[in-house]
């Protein structure tokens, strides 16, 4: 069996994007339950050198919808980070649910030898597909989505690797 790009992307980024909506809304009635401040779980982060928990979630949304518009050759939308509320952190994850909708699998057919601008660094780089999705996408986007649950799991959210994986 051959595993396509399209299928290693799409249905992965929307199963695990779906599954942080539903830790989302978990942690806001966790934090509502135990009267939590919000703003102090929006704010939090796992070491003071890394990025908040919003800021996470940004970035899982970014790198599923960045991987699969630099693929498809498509230009990413462009969505500010202003988001300030789980409401708002919900929105912009069903926002990136909704855009991967738009691809199909012949958008991503052939992409693994396609040659796919980065910027690594302040570089900008070539990559081939495989290597871009493989090497820099799909990991950045597992490493803020584990770090988005890491920081929840750490302040009692009564969340497992259940609901990570779904």
């Amino acid at each position: 069996m051959t595993l396509s790009i399209y299928s290693a992307s799409v249905p992965v980024f929307t199963r695990l994007l779906t599954n942080l909506l539903a830790i989302l809304e978990k942690a806001e009635a966790y934090a509502k339950e135990r009267k939590i401040d919000l703003d102090y779980l929006l704010n939090d982060r796992l070491a003071p050198d890394m990025f908040s928990l919003k800021r996470q979630v940004q970035n899982a949304t970014d790198h599923a919808k960045f991987a699969v518009s630099r693929l498809a050759g498509r230009p990413a939308p462009s969505w500010p980070d202003t988001e300030a509320t789980f409401d708002e952190l919900k929105a912009r994850v069903q926002k990136a649910l909704d855009y991967l909708k738009t691809f199909s699998e012949a958008d991503l057919a052939g992409t693994d030898d396609k040659d796919v601008p980065v910027r690594i660094n302040g570089e900008e780089r070539t990559l081939k597909g495989d290597a871009y999705f493989l090497g820099r996408a799909l990991p950045n986007f597992y490493f803020h989505l584990t770090t988005a649950y890491a920081i929840l799991r750490k302040n009692g959210v009564p969340i497992g690797k259940g609901d990570y994986l779904g």
